[in-house]
């Protein structure tokens, strides 16, 4: 008896939510979270594309206001030995800024363990330790420069180890391969777009 009393006091309930329900669905209002969309080709200031592929390098480049030139930066998406995606490198060129004619971001997942930094090497060389600069929502970065040595060892090799440890695992490293090549031909698209000669 108890239960069929529940059941009826449901019945009820949602019998009198019904006709609310159906005026709602009826009259549909402005919902300000939806998007309206807009023709292709419109306003595309801010959004990032592929502007070409060398090697295993794409040159990302963000689409800027009229009258100034696209920013690019050299794009590797780095994965585990389970092939699974886990980190990022964007390497980008400056002006030779405090010894460093390159400079890169380096994205890792939120559990990487910042306190043991993290470590580059080009092929058989000797590896670099790079502190890391800022987390955030999307994951943990460092911002690294390159001098010229470092560039030409990036342009003469065949692959770069990126070094990270998970916070989960501190007695463990996950090395990271990073392809390299197409990356003097990428390097010098970047540079040749972000620092035209003068």
């Amino acid at each position: 008896m108890r239960d069929l009393f529940k059941t009826l006091i449901c019945v009820l309930a949602l019998g009198a939510a019904t006709p609310a329900l159906a005026q709602d669905a009826a009259a549909p209002q402005a919902d300000p979270t939806l998007s309206l969309g807009q023709q292709e080709g419109e306003d595309k200031v801010g959004t990032t594309y592929v502007k070409e592929e060398h090697g295993d390098w794409q040159l990302r480049c963000v689409h800027a206001p009229e009258g100034q030139t696209d920013p690019c930066q050299l794009y590797q998406l780095l994965s585990d030995a389970e092939n699974n995606p886990t980190a990022e490198i964007s390497v980008f060129a400056v002006n030779g800024e405090q010894g460093a004619v390159a400079g890169a971001t380096i994205a890792t997942p939120l559990e990487t363990l910042l306190t043991q930094q993290l470590r580059l090497a080009v092929d058989a060389g000797k590896a670099k330790v790079y502190p890391f600069t800022w987390c955030s929502q999307a994951g943990c970065f460092a911002r690294v420069g390159f001098t010229a040595e470092d560039l030409a060892a990036l342009k003469g090799g065949s692959k770069a180890t990126l070094t990270i440890v998970p916070m989960a695992a501190p007695d463990q490293t996950v090395d990271l391969d990073i392809s390299l090549k197409g990356f003097t031909a990428g390097f010098d698209a970047v540079r040749a777009n972000n620092l035209p000669a003068k």
